[in-house]
């Protein structure tokens, strides 16, 4: 059993100031694996002390000199990385190959902030004209400050290696917030940041939820730059906070993302991509193609190979081999998405698909395509977040680009067809952040993540995931001929 009711301060376990208790769920047994901390402003306002004290002395470090510590950040996630898949697992309820995946990507994403900081010491004070005689600017990259950094349950240590990593590269000092609901992998980044020889302050890590710990660091005016990764209305309410004293702000919020499939896509692809797109972690992301936009004239039988591929998907005991698809991650989740099924009770829609055996232990859902689902309907608008696939006919690519286009959301979406010069035309056209043609949903760390729309503001991954922590200074000064 894992008791986490101490919060990592200025390089210290510390206990925190609160004595409420929150349970740590295994979705596979629905048993208890610990309990967390529900946090307290007060454990905020330590920890932002003390990352405000080593703020100077983090920031005049060379920028390389910051990478090699992330560098050490990725060696020590190698190390550990069968273990902290298993716990990811155990804790989020994904089958195991998908955790381990997870590790790759955030062994990944620290090693390129680490390449990515040493670059930055090159870019500083280079030279501008100003098209003034005697006068030249100079500019420079400065790190933000303090960073409060918040991130979801579905995608344990990637969503914090996207925050923590390019955060710390760029200088900043960082205040971060797991989430309670999976906390147990990213514990272990603690004992790594030691081993990095991160000077205390520079990482301070608050177990607890929205109301102990989520709320007090967005409203903290000891933060300089808030980030977070989740659902819209507490986006919303992250905002708001951080229009008191302007802070910038980025936000990944939710998505309705859809897969638009022209009547010459190769078959067997599209089903795979589609599958990819709604049951990867039983759907349980902000990408989910969840709207699958078919040509007619490939509809029925892109519907029908779904339905097959979802009747023999694998649920289980996440840790066990050949499992493909694992129990969501909490009761509150099984719950919202077991309504959305009611609700298309209730709305009428048709749906073909057989159900796999679900195991009689675990927080399952059968996965379901529902087709020609009316625009007007739930399902069809909201972002459910689980293996719910709702489908529509179109009969040309401007319908398809139209209707995927009619939504609040702009995260994601996927093109498949059989043309890629087609599919590519047909990607310019979405309003989304992100769009991959005849592929997975790759997310490699020297890209760029982040939505449109209702999906949030601004981009994380890439030089811009850098540049987020960073603000501008340029000088002008008179210069010699």
């Amino acid at each position: 059993m894992h008791s986490l009711t101490k919060q990592f301060i200025d390089n210290h376990w510390v206990p925190s100031r609160s004595n409420t208790r929150l349970a740590i769920i295994d979705p596979y047994h629905k048993t208890p694996l610990g309990e967390t901390t529900r946090g307290n402003p007060a454990d905020v306002d330590v920890a932002v002390t003390a990352a405000r004290r080593a703020l100077p002395g983090w920031r005049a470090t060379p920028a390389a000199w910051r990478g090699e510590r992330l560098s050490v950040i990725a060696t020590g996630l190698e190390r550990r990385r069968e273990t902290l898949a298993t716990l990811s697992s155990r804790n989020n309820g994904k089958p195991l190959n998908e955790a381990l995946q997870d590790l790759d990507d955030a062994i990944d994403c620290y090693r390129y902030y680490a390449e990515a900081a040493v670059a930055l010491d090159d870019r500083q004070g280079r030279r501008e004209e100003v098209g003034q005689p005697g006068l030249a600017a100079y500019r420079y990259w400065e790190p933000v400050g303090v960073a409060g950094l918040v991130t979801p349950w579905n995608f344990p240590l990637v969503s914090s290696a996207w925050k923590i990593a390019p955060a710390l590269a760029a200088g900043c000092t960082v205040v971060f917030k797991p989430t309670e609901v999976v906390p147990l992998p990213e514990q272990a980044l603690c004992e790594i940041v030691l081993e990095a020889g991160l000077p205390p302050g520079v990482f301070n890590l608050l177990n607890g939820d929205g109301k102990g710990i989520g709320a007090p660091i967005s409203q903290h005016p000891g933060i300089d730059k808030l980030s977070f990764t989740g659902s819209n209305p507490v986006g919303e309410t992250v905002m708001r906070a951080a229009a008191r004293g302007v802070r910038p702000v980025s936000l990944e919020l939710g998505g309705k993302s859809p897969i638009l499939v022209t009547e010459d896509a190769d078959l067997e692809l599209a089903r795979d991509l589609v599958m990819a797109g709604i049951c990867y972690n039983a759907g349980q992301m902000c990408s989910a193609t969840s709207r699958l936009i078919v040509h007619e004239r490939l509809a029925d039988q892109l519907y029908a190979a779904v339905d097959a591929a979802m009747a023999a998907l694998r649920p289980g005991d996440p840790l066990a081999e050949g499992v493909t698809l694992g129990p969501l991650v909490n009761a509150a989740q099984h719950e919202r998405v077991s309504d959305y099924l009611a609700q298309a009770g209730t709305e009428g829609l048709y749906s073909e698909t057989p159900s796999p055996a679900l195991p009689e232990s675990g927080l399952f859902v059968s996965p379901r395509l529902y087709r020609d689902v009316p625009t007007t309907s739930r399902l069809w608008r909201e972002e459910i977040f689980g293996p719910v696939l709702c489908a529509r006919r179109v009969t040309s690519d401007e319908e398809a680009i139209a209707l995927a286009n009619d939504s609040d959301y702009g995260l994601a979406a996927t093109v498949v067809a059989g043309d890629p010069d087609r599919a590519e035309a047909i990607a310019r056209g979405l309003e989304a952040g992100n769009v991959w043609c005849n592929s997975d949903q790759l997310a490699p760390p020297q890209g760029s993540w982040g939505g449109m729309k209702r999906s949030g503001i601004g981009r994380e991954l890439g030089l811009e995931g850098l540049e987020a922590y960073l603000e501008v200074k340029r000088i002008t000064r008179p210069v010699s001929a």
